[in-house]
Order: structure tokens, then C-alpha cells, then sequence
């Protein structure tokens, strides 16, 4: 299968807005090369994705909800790794995604932290500018071999070094329930219709859930400058859109993202747009029910930011070669079969079938995405164009006020 072709030609105008941005970045340390072969007594341990044994203590921090498939897949691969690998301490905790990035700088900064955590690469730009992520580039020829994707790398790098190992790709789709939708909406015309003919839809309130609209629309956020160009194209449609969305009965916005889930799982909305971290959980509820498509386009296919997940090392981790051994044995070609099949992860390997229709749904989805820009810019993306949303959708503003507004800004916050 020909994998993430057209996410490729985007990710090439990133990496110049990258190198045109990217300067000043402070320099962190760099982990320890990879060793060939294991030393002398590990050798009866099952081998590791470079040869590298799990040696030492190494402490993992992860976001997976709590009961979540992605927490079962992490703590069953993790099971796997202390069996394989007994003489090696293993220690995990879980933080909610909403505090994991701002409790990972805050504790970095001061000398503490983790070994590594798993996440997307929402602030591995932030993260790297500020000093806290190791070097990962000696691994980068170990990973090719490995049949790691160059898209998948080169998401978790930036000024040519790599800061992450990747797990998987990210990006929201349309999930519907085929019990209800017969043939899913390809485009926003036809998501009006359906809503217009009785099916229902639940949509998350924010500005990363509905993004992909902006492309859909002829639209891009920001130029190769890094300035917001969103009023100048598709950004107007884009709110126009969602506001028209809000005016239907059987359209329902959500700010809670767990209501939202709540209401597609127990067949009160027919149709969400979610990423692939609710895969496992949608499937156990509406099982062969449960469909993904892509998100519905317009003019243009939809363009969802697409993130890549991976495990970061932390420059203050005082076993650099034991995380970077665990993260290889966590994204070998068995752990990610697991995270495929029973998680819905979209793998960043090559090497990895995918025969799950609901998985091969995201990475459809993940090939018309928008790699997700690692320039400081895009932090002061998410609050003008959130509240943006807010105003239009409660309020009644007018979408190309807000969209103006928002851009504006935007703009002024990154001295555009």
C-alpha cells in the first residue's frame, strides 16, 4: 500500500517553514549512540529493535485514558518488556493529557521528570526550544532499519535532529455508526443532507477538532512566513460552515469531549468526528456498527492536522540507553501488530499490514492531513481561533468578523 504520499509533498513546505523559523533553538544533549549487539549476559533476553537490551530503571509517563485500549496495549507491552527483560525496573504513570506537556517542562526544568513519555508531537517544537528533549539523531539509522517512515521521522524532528521515537500517526476522521449511516458523507454538502434527512452528528467545540475544514475550503493557516493567512482564503467558508451546522436540530456541539463520546457510543448521535485514540473504545460499544471515513471535504479533501505519536527522552534522564532501548521494544514490529489491532493505531512502521478497515479509515484520513507545524507560531494559534469559534457558534458573531479577529491576533501575538 502506498502510504502518506501526499502527507509527504505537505510536510515539504513545513520543513521550510521550519528552517525558516527554527533558529535560536536551544541545544540539549544529546542520548547515548546505539549499541550493536547486547553486552555479555543479556544475551538470553528476547531481542531489541537495534540490539539494545532494557537495562537499569527507567520511568514512562503516558496520557492513555484510564481504561482505555491504549492503556490496556501500554501496560500489556509493558508487562511484556519486565518478562523479557527481569533485571530492568520498570515504572509507569499515567497523567491526563491536559496536564502532561505543562507538568513535563515544569519538572524537566527543575532537574526532575521521567525518563520519557509517550505523546503527539503537539509541543515537541516548544519543548525543543526550551532545552528539554535528548538528542535522538544516532538512532535515526537504526530506525530506517527498522522500517520506521521517513514521514514519521521526519515528524518527530526539527533543524535535522531527531527529539522522538515514532509510535504512530494521528489524525481525526468520521466515525458513524452503519446501523444508522448507510453511506457516510464524502462532502459537506452531503453531511448537510444527512443531518437535513434525520441522521445525527456530534461535534467536538474546538479548534483542532474541526481544522481539516479549513483545507476542505482552499484555505491554509499560516504562510511560509508563519503569518495567519486564514482570512485570506477558506477561513470565512470554514465558520460560515460551522455556524450553519449549529442552526440544525440534529447537529450537536459539544465543549466536553466525554459527553460527546457518550452520545455517539449509546446511539444518540450517529455520527463524530474523533481521532483514532477512541477507536478501541467505539468498537467494543457498537462493534461491527461502528465504520470510519474520512472527514467530509468541499472543494479540496479535508486537511485534519496530522500529529505524530513517539517517545520523548528527557535531557535529564539518568539512563538514557535504557529508555531508548524500552521505546524500541515498545515500537518493534510485535508491539505495534498490538497497538494496530487492538488500540486502532495508525502505525508510523512500514512493515505493518493493515487488514482492520477501521485503521486503514484513519490512515486515509492521515494522507490529505496537514502535518502538524512544529514553529512557535502555531501556540498562539489555538486560543484566538477557539474563542472564535465560541463567538460564532454561541453568539451569533459574524464568521468573517471572527475569522478576521482571530487572524489578527494571531498575527500580533507572533509579531506578524
Amino acid at each position: 500500500m502506498k502510504r502518506f504520499t501526499s502527507f509527504m509533498v505537505v510536510s515539504a513546505l513545513f520543513a521550510l517553514i521550519l528552517a525558516a523559523c527554527g533558529g535560536g533553538a536551544a541545544q540539549p544533549t544529546a542520548a547515548p549512540a546505539p549499541t550493536t549487539a547486547p553486552p555479555a549476559g543479556a544475551t538470553a533476553a528476547p531481542p531489541v529493535a537495534g540490539g539494545m537490551p532494557i537495562e537499569g530503571a527507567v520511568t514512562l509517563w503516558h496520557a492513555y485514558g484510564t481504561g482505555s485500549t491504549e492503556e490496556e496495549v501500554i501496560n500489556e507491552l509493558i508487562d511484556r518488556a519486565r518478562a523479557a527483560y527481569p533485571n530492568a525496573t520498570i515504572n509507569v504513570l499515567q497523567i491526563p493529557f491536559d496536564q502532561i506537556f505543562n507538568k513535563f517542562q515544569n519538572e524537566v526544568t527543575s532537574g526532575a521528570g521521567p525518563d520519557m513519555f509517550i505523546a503527539p508531537n503537539d509541543s515537541l517544537g516548544d519543548q525543543v526550544r526550551a532545552g528539554l528533549l535528548a538528542d535522538l539523531s544516532a538512532y535515526v539509522t537504526a530506525l530506517e532499519a527498522e522500517n520506521v517512515s521517513p514521514v514519521a521521522i521526519e515528524g518527530m524532528s526539527l533543524d535535522g535532529k531527531l527529539y522522538a521515537i515514532p509510535e504512530s500517526f494521528k489524525a481525526v476522521a468520521l466515525y458513524y455508526n452503519k446501523s444508522k449511516v448507510a453511506t457516510p458523507p464524502a462532502t459537506t454538502d452531503e453531511l448537510l443532507a444527512a443531518v437535513r434527512g434525520g441522521n445525527t452528528l456530534v461535534l467536538n467545540q474546538n479548534a483542532y477538532h474541526n481544522f481539516g475544514w479549513l483545507q476542505a475550503f482552499g484555505g491554509r493557516l499560516m504562510n511560509e512566513t508563519g503569518k495567519c493567512v486564514a482570512d485570506q482564503a477558506g477561513g470565512v467558508e470554514w465558520f460560515t460552515f460551522l455556524k450553519t451546522l449549529k442552526a440544525e436540530p440534529n447537529v450537536t456541539f459539544s465543549t466536553d469531549g466525554g459527553q460527546a463520546d457518550s452520545l455517539f457510543k449509546e446511539g444518540k448521535a450517529d455520527m463524530i468526528i474523533n481521532g483514532p485514540w477512541a477507536l478501541g473504545d467505539y468498537r467494543e460499544t457498537l462493534g461491527e456498527n461502528l465504520a470510519v471515513a474520512p472527514m467530509p471535504g468541499a472543494a479540496d479533501p479535508a486537511g485534519p492536522l496530522t500529529g505524530v505519536d513517539g517517545f520523548y527522552l528527557s535531557v535529564n534522564s539518568a539512563n538514557p540507553t535504557g529508555a531508548v532501548a524500552l521505546a524500541m521494544f515498545l515500537t518493534s514490529k510485535e508491539s505495534m501488530q498490538l497497538y494496530v489491532e487492538k488500540a486502532g493505531h495508525v502505525p508510523a512502521r512500514t512493515d505493518i499490514e493493515i487488514t482492520d478497515p477501521l485503521v486503514a479509515g484513519f490512515e486515509q484520513a492521515a494522507q490529505t492531513g496537514v502535518p502538524r507545524p512544529l514553529i512557535p507560531e502555531l501556540t498562539n494559534f489555538w486560543t484566538p481561533f477557539g474563542d472564535a469559534i465560541t463567538r460564532v457558534l454561541d453568539g451569533g458573531a459574524d464568521p468573517a468578523a471572527a475569522v478576521t479577529e482571530a487572524c489578527a491576533t494571531m498575527n500580533t501575538a507572533n509579531g506578524r
